[in-house]
């Protein structure tokens, strides 16, 4: 784990774009039907990894200024409300945390997503906001929660451990 302010930035911005990447590919895969398909989600093509790539550069821009102002914060009190790292093991802890985490990021990553892609750049009135933010959070939290435990993280702490070996 991150032992210095400079750590703490680098390993922020690898979970970053982990994060806004592997939902970019789902999104994007979903905004392309991909999943209604016979065979789902089999069928997507290179190009979805792609236009995610794109999306992503900009997007992971968004989840890392949104999760230093807030999102860290409370999921690191959530997982202090739920688990004493002294008592309780400290990877369940790390786990609660990444969960608090997707529980306030998620949420926050839908509403802005639902602000740029459905208001600002498919002209959607503003008045339909609400139910467009709930139906794209309810769509993004389960692959969020899955992809953060599974792939995102996993992955974000193998890259930073390679980048600073002795942390």
């Amino acid at each position: 784990m991150p032992k210095t302010k400079t750590q703490g930035i680098i390993f922020g911005i690898i979970m970053s774009y982990a994060m806004a990447y592997g939902m970019e590919v789902y999104n994007i895969a979903i905004k392309e039907g991909i999943n209604l398909a016979a065979g789902g989600f089999s069928n997507m093509t290179n190009l979805v990894f792609w236009d995610a790539l794109k999306e992503a550069l900009y997007m992971g821009v968004f989840v890392f200024i949104f999760s230093n102002l807030w999102g860290n914060r409370l999921g690191q009190a959530f997982a202090e409300k739920h688990c004493d790292p002294k008592k309780d093991n400290p990877y369940i802890c790390r786990l609660l945390r990444q969960a608090g985490t997707v529980a306030v990021m998620c949420p926050t990553m839908s509403l802005a997503a639902s602000i740029l892609f459905n208001v600002i750049l498919a002209g959607q009135p503003i008045y339909q906001l609400p139910a467009i933010w709930v139906g794209t959070f309810l769509k993004n939290f389960p692959m969020a929660f899955f992809w953060n435990m599974f792939a995102a993280a996993p992955f974000s702490h193998w890259l930073f451990n390679k980048l600073f070996p002795a942390s």
